[in-house]
């Protein structure tokens, strides 16, 4: 399938995956863990880019990010990251080379449309994968800083997940009542395509949004609606 040139736009939610170099591990030990995402604190501070959901499998990692007024600077930030963790793993393992895939998958994301079922595709990865049977299981990722189970500094809020509830105890209640309902195949696999074909994770109104903004020509994946009616107003 055709690959798209990645695009970044200044404050619009942006997906990517990168994966290890012919989808070999990444992580083993809980220190190459914590080491990137030390890193990657780090750098996206620096960078003035808001890092909202993040999931790091053994061979690949899924973050979303909102890049600030430069929005290539998230291609530094996966520069920082990658190139720390490769300097890292390179000299325990008394190795040379890359530890990376070539090119990272980025896709743009309709916020108002798309940005909570992304947080939920990033989220479920390890349950989709079988490594764990419940998402709060799973220690490398947002879900539970977005169940509001734990704190975690990594992950900044944005004003679609505030939305959910009026404090901590419901946003996060809302968050777990949502990613508890069933996922549409369509759901998943718009998600899934968009971001390995490099295009927007939206509708044509998105499409013409972001056309306008850039002046460039895009493509988008997805013309349905995630489901969002159960994710207020209900107690559980």
């Amino acid at each position: 399938m055709p690959r798209h040139p990645r695009l970044f736009v200044a404050g619009v939610p942006v997906h990517i995956v990168q994966r290890g170099h012919d989808r070999q591990p990444v992580f083993v030990e809980n220190e190459d863990f914590c080491f990137y995402l030390t890193n990657l604190v780090e750098a996206k501070m620096e960078l003035s880019i808001r890092l909202l959901a993040y999931c790091l499998m053994t061979n690949h990692v899924h973050l979303v990010v909102v890049p600030g007024e430069r929005a290539r600077d998230v291609s530094n930030l996966m520069r920082i990251v990658a190139a720390r963790q490769t300097r890292r793993v390179n000299k325990l393992e008394n190795r040379s080379g890359t530890l990376w895939e070539g090119r990272y998958k980025a896709s743009l994301i309709d916020t108002e449309r798309y940005l909570l079922a992304c947080y939920r595709y990033v989220d479920l990865n390890p349950v989709r994968a079988g490594m764990v049977t419940a998402p709060g299981d799973y220690p490398w990722s947002s879900y539970r800083a977005h169940a509001a189970l734990e704190p975690d500094a990594a992950v900044d809020a944005h004003t679609v997940y505030l939305a959910l509830g009026q404090s901590e105890a419901e946003r996060g209640c809302a968050y777990r009542r949502f990613v508890a309902q069933a996922v549409d195949d369509a759901e998943l696999s718009l998600i899934r395509e968009a971001t390995q074909r490099n295009q927007l994770t939206g509708g044509s109104r998105f499409q013409r949004a972001i056309e306008e903004r850039t002046g460039r020509r895009v493509s988008a994946l997805g013309q349905g609606r995630p489901r969002k009616s159960k994710l207020r107003g209900s107690k559980s």
